[in-house]
């Protein structure tokens, strides 16, 4: 790898304290990227706040590159969630990242071809809502396209010890892009369920994100109806959702719920009693109509409640 043993132990640094905030978060805010992180007592920055493509003055070369989810003004940014994410879904192997502008001989556009030429890792903070990012430790940049005015992106992971691995062949290239794709569908459906319904689990009222889940009505394991939009999400908080899943609790097409007779069977302590108090209870419907949970998929999924209880 061409660039300083520094450097290497700079952006070591940087990618330890992406996995931290990984650890205990779904995603990263805009607050979180702007805090930076400590090397050598001194803060250095993760990105520009104002560019995509960042390399630190203290670095040799490029660190991180980001997209954002724009704010579209007098819409609900989630309608166009697909779209913003196309490049990554559409793509293979590797994904399309733009130039920053058409002069491939601009600082930045000249830190994405020497990332390439050293065959650095970096990071890659990928908007999955306004101000919140999934973060992808690490990618790498595999071929310059100047006249096309874009590069390629790859992903690789980081083995026991810390250390990136590239992805060398294509076959481990497209399970690298499996596994971001992946990650990518399950924080934008998250992120859109919950929006929708104001930050606030449809049983509880639970105002805080952190503790909440999108529950699918039905699983994306089902091609007809496991589909990751909107109507097919509920955000209940992780208990709830636990519940849901075992079958513990349905909700029937009128979006009323039900609480099965194993658990209404039981008194022990106020958790259990405020699930028993939902029985019967119309869920919290989400802001817009046209997001509320779909009822031919509710019904499915309450047969099978049914048929567990």
């Amino acid at each position: 790898m061409k660039i300083s043993s520094t450097d290497w132990a700079m952006r070591t640094a940087a990618f330890a304290e992406v996995r931290r905030l990984q650890a205990i978060r779904d995603q990263l805010t805009s607050a979180d990227l702007a805090k930076g992180f400590q090397y050598d007592g001194q803060r250095i920055p993760l990105v520009n706040p104002q560019r995509g493509i960042f390399k630190p003055r203290q670095m040799e070369t490029l660190l991180s590159i980001k997209t954002v989810f724009p704010r579209p003004g007098g819409k609900i940014w989630y309608d166009d969630q697909r779209s913003v994410h196309k490049q990554i879904y559409d793509g293979e192997e590797t994904v399309d990242y733009s130039f920053m502008g058409t002069d491939p001989d601009v600082a930045d556009n000249r830190w994405l071809k020497e990332a390439m030429d050293r065959r650095v890792p970096i990071l890659y903070f990928l908007g999955v809502s306004p101000g919140r990012y999934q973060a992808f430790v690490s990618a790498f940049i595999e071929s310059w396209h100047p006249n096309e005015a874009k590069v390629k992106v790859s992903f690789g992971d980081i083995d026991s010890s810390g250390i990136p691995k590239v992805s060398e062949d294509s076959r481990t290239r497209r399970y690298a892009l499996r596994q971001v794709k992946q990650r990518l569908h399950q924080a934008s459906f998250r992120d859109a369920v919950i929006s929708a319904y104001g930050n606030r689990c449809a049983l509880s009222g639970m105002p805080e994100p952190m503790l909440l889940d999108a529950a699918h009505i039905i699983s994306d394991g089902n091609e007809e109806l496991g589909h990751a939009i909107v109507p097919n999400g509920i955000p209940l908080t992780k208990i709830h959702h636990a519940a849901f899943d075992a079958h513990l609790i349905g909700i029937d097409p009128d979006f009323r719920v039900h609480v099965s007779t194993r658990l209404l069977d039981q008194s022990d302590g106020p958790i259990l009693q405020a699930m028993q108090e939902l029985h019967g209870q119309p869920i919290q419907r989400p802001i817009r109509l046209e997001d509320a949970p779909d009822r031919d998929r509710l019904a499915h999924r309450f047969e099978m409640f049914r048929a567990a209880s």
